[in-house]
């Protein structure tokens, strides 16, 4: 039995002598495998309101958080700073959200969602609340709530990351 005690992993000699894990069993390479699994199922709805996976997060974030600094948005949102000027740009265009320059700080761009965005939001509920119904009827509620805390866990152990470029 392997290092993790489940079933055909890699022996704990392999691991422990710096030999690389089979991709089968890389963290890593689970956790993108994962979330391409499930962002399959979300993303025919993001389509169809033509926005990006990134373009959603950060309206969620702005719909739940209030207005912030363009920096508090790339880190909370997990977008690199330089596809959030892109997007935010954006964004505004499409009258989803407003950006202004900080009154006190004028180097500063703080950003909230718009009244659009958040009607956006609201058409988009039902499907969104669809997807994750499926996802607990396929999957089981009880088990996406484990899987929530435990990854709740990781990150707790591991740190908050930075964003690396899931742009």
């Amino acid at each position: 039995m392997g290092s993790d005690g489940i079933g055909d992993q890699e022996p704990e000699n392999k691991v422990a002598s710096g030999h690389l894990r089979t991709t089968r069993r890389s963290l890593p390479i689970a956790l993108l495998r994962a979330r391409e699994s499930v962002m399959a199922h979300f993303r025919p709805m993001l389509s169809r309101y033509d926005l990006t996976e990134q373009q959603w997060r950060v309206m969620r974030v702005l719909a739940e958080e209030g207005e912030m600094d363009a920096t508090q948005l790339a880190a909370k949102a997990l977008i690199l700073a330089p596809s959030l000027t892109r997007m935010i740009r954006l964004l505004e265009k499409r009258l989803l959200i407003l950006i202004r320059k900080d009154a006190d700080d004028g180097r500063r761009t703080l950003v909230r969602i718009a009244p659009e965005g958040l009607a956006l939001i609201e058409r988009i509920r039902p499907e969104s609340a669809a997807v994750y119904q499926m996802l607990e009827t396929r999957c089981g509620g009880a088990e996406l709530e484990s899987l929530m805390d435990q990854l709740d866990r990781l990150v707790n152990c591991l740190g908050p990351a930075e964003a690396q470029g899931d742009d």
